[in-house]
């Protein structure tokens, strides 16, 4: 894990690859998980048999369950020790690049585009690229902001 004793340290890694998280392995069950938390049923998801006949031979996470797994890869990876809260504050870009066949291991390496301060702290702008354990090509890619207030 990265930690950051003040925000304000931030502004010198600018352009910086910042943490690599752990591997986490896709499960069927998260695929299920997501498609009753979403409404999206789609058998390329949640049809193992109907799957195998497929394009991809397996049943393939959702591209936003990809995607929201960067949440928690923020949460385990970079800690900033004086900031009392962070949100989301949306993203620039998201690219889908390579399907995640069901129990692909992924991980994002995480760089920081930009820290810029706001009323209260910093908006901050990460790229973050979810990359498959065995494929040189990254799952996906995404231009995250954050808002971190002190």
């Amino acid at each position: 894990m990265k930690i950051f004793e003040t925000l304000a340290e931030l502004t010198s890694r600018t352009g910086q690859a910042i943490a690599v998280t752990d591997w986490f392995t896709i499960t069927q069950q998260h695929i299920d998980q997501f498609a009753e938390a979403t409404g999206d049923h789609q058998w390329i998801h949640v049809d193992p048999e109907r799957a195998k006949s497929g394009p991809f031979g397996t049943t393939i996470a959702h591209g936003y369950l990809t995607l929201s797994l960067l949440s928690g890869f923020f949460d385990r990876s970079i800690r900033i020790k004086d900031v009392r809260m962070a949100i989301n504050y949306g993203l620039n870009k998201v690219r889908f690049m390579a399907p995640v066949p069901v129990g692909s291991k992924v991980r994002a390496q995480v760089k920081l585009l930009s820290a810029t301060p706001i009323e209260g702290g910093m908006q901050v702008a990460w790229e973050s690229t979810i990359e498959r354990e065995g494929s040189e090509k990254p799952v996906c890619v995404a231009e995250q902001l954050a808002r971190y207030y002190l």
